[in-house]
């Protein structure tokens, strides 16, 4: 118990050197004085106060290669929404970065004083973008999930974002409580028929803005490592022309939904009308190359939040 205590005070410390250099702009020195240890302590417990996450910086100073390649991308895909963030060559990450700007833009509708509908996908990008949000009150707004949140053992989906985000966001949130796809069409048909299902299909019919990852294909496709699909389904998908896919909806390289078996066992909502609502997909890397192509091409998205190698990749193709 001592141990513990000594180490929550040691935090509480690094937190406070934190905010005094990074929120209040003080030099580790004056950092010293205020809290009344060597210059030596200071700098180690701003240190340990990012290597902690206490402190969560962005980066607000646009960069022009960036800006320009957003606006290609704008003009080029007729997007409602762009951000290109700079690229870490030495990174093998498919989050930072993009995570940190999603989070940037969620946080800009929450922020809106009229209320909104939010409809929230899945995946490793989307949670790391929530993980960085703020704690909100956010009253006026309902969220909603676009996705189921049950695994295949009946477990919670643990990349299905929206009981991480009631956890920062003080608003109605709205999960999908069935698998994220069922065993059947018939099946399927059941489950939206419940009148818990029925109020999350509504709520994302009238979303204004979904956040969405966009999933690849093939045999190292979440899909597959979360264990939704099987490799010889994979193989069966791809071989039929699936290129990527959105919150379990397979579409192919000219970003039409597939017809047949799959999509009709995704249990997912629907995406939102792209007509009225801004549908923005978070995603970066060669991985994601082919079915980002293909998503924007057919206008399953407009918005992206990517980084410069994916935009130059996508400006070029």
């Amino acid at each position: 118990m001592a141990r513990r205590a000594e180490a929550n005070n040691r935090l509480d410390d690094a937190a406070r050197a934190g905010w005094l250099y990074y929120v209040a702009g003080r030099t580790q020195d004056e950092i010293a004085t205020v809290m009344g240890i060597s210059r030596q302590s200071a700098q180690r417990l701003v240190s340990l106060a990012m290597a902690e996450r206490l402190i969560k910086v962005r980066l607000d100073h646009p960069i022009a290669a960036c800006l320009e390649a957003a606006e290609r991308l704008r003009e080029r895909y007729d997007l409602r929404h762009v951000d290109v963030v700079p690229s870490d060559p030495g990174s093998s990450s498919t989050t930072v970065g993009i995570a940190e700007a999603g989070a940037a833009e969620i946080e800009r509708w929450l922020k809106l004083p009229e209320p909104q509908v939010l409809a929230i996908g899945t995946g490793r990008t989307l949670k790391a973008a929530i993980d960085q949000l703020p704690a909100m009150e956010c009253p006026q707004h309902r969220i909603v999930s676009l996705t189921g949140n049950i695994g295949l053992d009946g477990s919670a989906a643990y990349y299905n974002v929206i009981f991480s985000m009631a956890d920062a966001v003080k608003a109605r949130h709205f999960p999908m409580p069935l698998p994220v796809l069922a065993s059947s069409p018939e099946e399927r048909a059941v489950l939206h028929s419940q009148s818990l299902v029925q109020v999350a299909l509504q709520l994302g019919a009238q979303a204004n803005v979904a956040f969405v990852g966009v999933g690849e294909l093939g045999p190292e496709a979440p899909l597959c490592q979360d264990g939704f699909l099987s490799q010889e389904e994979m193989g069966q998908l791809t071989k039929s022309g699936a290129a990527g896919e959105i919150c379990g909806w397979m579409f192919d390289h000219d970003g039409a939904l597939m017809t047949g078996s799959f999509n009709d066992r995704v249990a997912s909502v629907p995406l939102p009308s792209r007509d009225n609502a801004s549908v923005i997909g978070l995603a970066k890397g060669r991985r994601k190359y082919e079915a980002l192509k293909a998503a924007l091409k057919g206008r399953i998205i407009n918005g992206i939040i990517t980084d410069e190698a994916t935009a130059a990749y996508l400006l070029n193709a």
